[in-house]
């Protein structure tokens, strides 16, 4: 007899709930969030269970790989898939949600979820924690600026990260009763801007001893941080059938409402990683504004946003560079300008 093994994970307990083929409860229960204790309570129902299905969340990659190490086939369905069919019950409990996704699994109405591996979830936290000191230290900064202002002084509004410390720290000391009250703050931001310069040559090291990275570098406004971004984000290039699916699984491509005469295409679908989209935004930025070579893709941005307007031809850009560069990662081949008559 086939059984269906569904699992409601939350972050302390783990409720199971297992259904044949028919649809009719065979075992209910609850296991803390711990491999060993869910494969103990899985065989002592039944030795001969095989595959487990749950919802993706935030244990997803230490249970995927903890069951799969223990010979179970996995599968990991879209969190937002789940929902909208868990969404019809009356009543929401652990136990409800878990009867929920065992016959979601029964019926096969699911997307299987690629979970990625343990390289990639590495680079994203070197990738994570870079973003999130930077981001702490231009608080600082702004807050810093707000305070300075109750006295008279504006700051530039482009001042760079490198030097803000030492013009902030003149004006600063200039002013004792100021100087108690906001040094201590100064020190704190050049301390975390300090950490964010060890962890962003981190991330370059990385990507300049990387020789996929080093590909996707080849195209013109791909920087170390980008590349690395999408290498984590992309994780494994086989998984897409075609390169043109990788701009709409990072949310670069348009929704679309068609029912009946009603057919309204809108703004992109902003689904999948906004790291990994943002990132090709900026590439595809930089590729057309500051990017001094010429090359077809350029040309084609330059074109398109004299027509469309400069965002609209950016997202464009974007989309087409995440095709380019899955493509590239899949042949092995470096980035082609293009001819000439192109760059005209």
């Amino acid at each position: 007899m086939a059984y269906h093994t569904a699992l409601d994970v939350s972050l302390r307990s783990v409720s199971i709930c297992i259904i044949d083929d028919e649809g009719t409860i065979q075992f209910e229960g609850k296991a803390d969030s711990d491999v060993e204790a869910i494969i103990a309570c899985l065989k002592q129902f039944n030795p001969e269970i095989k595959s487990v299905g749950f919802e993706a969340g935030t244990l997803t990659q230490y249970l995927t790989y903890g069951l799969q190490a223990a010979g179970f086939d996995v599968i990991c369905m879209e969190a937002r898939q789940v929902n909208s069919a868990l969404s019809a019950m009356r009543n929401k409990t652990d136990r409800n949600d878990a009867r929920g996704i065992a016959q979601i699994l029964r019926t096969g109405w699911y997307s299987r979820v690629h979970v990625k591996s343990f390289d990639s979830h590495l680079i994203r936290a070197l990738l994570t924690s870079r973003k999130a000191v930077l981001k702490k230290c231009v608080d600082l900064e702004n807050e810093l600026r707000g305070l300075i202002r109750i006295i008279g002084i504006k700051l530039p509004g482009t001042l760079k990260h490198g030097i803000f410390d030492i013009t902030v720290r003149e004006i600063i000391e200039r002013n004792e009763v100021l100087a108690s009250a906001l040094l201590p703050l100064l020190d704190v931001r050049l301390a975390l801007y300090k950490t964010y310069l060890k962890l962003d040559k981190q991330a370059r090291d990385m990507a300049r001893e990387d020789s996929v990275c080093q590909r996707l570098m080849t195209a013109p406004g791909v920087g170390p941080i980008t590349a690395l971004t999408f290498k984590a984000g992309v994780d494994d290039p086989a998984r897409f059938k075609r390169s043109r699916t990788v701009a709409a699984h990072f949310g670069l491509t348009p929704r679309r409402f068609q029912s009946d005469e009603v057919d309204n295409t809108g703004h992109i679908s902003k689904a999948g990683d906004p790291d990994v989209r943002s990132a090709l935004y900026v590439a595809a930025h930089s590729l057309v504004v500051r990017w001094a070579e010429w090359s077809s893709l350029k040309a084609w941005g330059m074109r398109l946003a004299k027509t469309k307007g400069h965002r609209c031809a950016m997202i464009a850009v974007a989309r087409k560079l995440a095709v380019i560069l899955h493509k590239m990662w899949l042949d092995g081949t470096d980035f082609r300008h293009g001819s000439t008559e192109a760059a005209i």
